[in-house]
């Protein structure tokens, strides 16, 4: 089995971005054609922590290079606090020739550059050509950079990324941020997230939000805006059924008290979610709306596995990782055998 560490899955994906769109974009068609296998998440919530949590994603991703496995990633929004990230996360990938473990892999960055991947994703294909010149910010944290990282390769004429933060001093030294690692980018901090709503081509929301708090203005947006809403509980009921959806998967974002989920609450029938970006992505039947788009991506496993092989196998290329024995089952258990008290070993 192959330990990858978090310098590993670094080096394996530098100048990777493309190769990364390509894999989640290939992901999702996978998925919407039926060529995966995708439980629901399951949440674990320390008792004594509210608003912490861990989540397993397991998933089988279908396809020329079929996999199987488990995303577990923590959720611990007073980390920042202290001056560590907010969220970690492991990916363990089993083969599917004998089940057995192949890979244990460091998965903050699969985890932050899949769910970038799948925002920008989304953008591209949403606006339909129609060129992003200014980028909008909403909560400027780790997954925000990366945000702004795969909508640069995106949009690659985008010259200008509005930024807000309910913490100034934070929303400032991410312009600083912006500013050094991608210079063709005017960071311009702003007072009220409205502000970006207003201004903003693409706007992702990305904060920790437990709680709707932002509505969407009925006018006074970019024509065919899309809004990211990777953090799924920042909008309102009313925002989002006054909008055009778009989703990753329907059942997988309709719980947790997401929007959505809130949302259908009052719409059983869910007519106000208008398609999928796979579907979209498959089929290339979507029409952009003047109005607006909001695309609200649960976060599907099959995206960190998909994320996870492209890394294996740029380490198998690089010399990265390192080989670990031990993680198969002992050799002398012989499968079908029975022990002295005749059950199955």
């Amino acid at each position: 089995m192959k330990l990858m560490t978090a310098d590993d899955v670094h080096r394996a994906l530098a100048d990777s971005e493309m190769a990364v769109l390509h894999a989640v974009q290939s992901a999702y068609i996978a998925h919407d054609l039926g060529q995966s296998d995708l439980p629901f998440s399951a949440f674990v919530r320390p008792i004594d922590q509210p608003g912490t949590r861990f989540i397993a994603l397991p998933a089988y991703l279908g396809g020329d290079q079929a996999l199987a496995g488990v995303k577990w990633v923590s959720s611990f929004p007073h980390n920042v606090d202290t001056g560590r990230q907010r969220a970690s996360s492991l990916v363990l990938l089993s083969g599917l020739d004998t089940g057995y473990p192949r890979a244990i892999v460091e998965g903050s960055r699969i985890n932050a550059w899949r769910t970038a991947a799948s925002a920008a994703l989304a953008s591209m294909t949403l606006r339909a050509g129609q060129p992003v010149t200014t980028i909008g910010v909403i909560g400027c944290g780790t997954i925000a950079l990366e945000q702004v990282r795969f909508l640069r390769v995106a949009h690659p004429e985008a010259r200008t990324a509005l930024l807000f933060d309910h913490d100034p001093h934070r929303a400032r030294q991410f312009g600083d941020v912006i500013g050094r690692e991608f210079p063709q980018l005017t960071p311009i901090v702003v007072d009220r997230a409205e502000q970006v709503i207003q201004r903003g081509d693409t706007v992702a929301v990305t904060t920790t939000a437990p709680a709707p708090w932002l509505t969407l203005a009925a006018s006074g947006r970019p024509t065919g805006q899309v809004l990211l809403h990777v953090s799924l509980r920042d909008l309102t009921v009313t925002s989002i059924l006054s909008s055009h959806n778009v989703v990753d998967d329907v059942d997988h974002v309709n719980r947790e008290n997401t929007s959505i989920a809130l949302a259908a609450q009052q719409q059983p029938d869910l007519s106000f979610v208008q398609g999928t970006l796979g579907s979209i992505l498959r089929t290339g039947t979507y029409r952009p709306d003047p109005a607006g788009v909001v695309f609200s991506p649960f976060g599907l496993g099959i995206l960190d596995l998909a994320v996870a092989a492209l890394v294996l196998d740029r380490s198998s290329r690089l010399g990265l990782g390192t080989e670990v024995p031990g993680f198969d089952p002992p050799e002398h258990i012989v499968a079908g055998t029975t022990n002295s008290r005749g059950a199955r070993s």
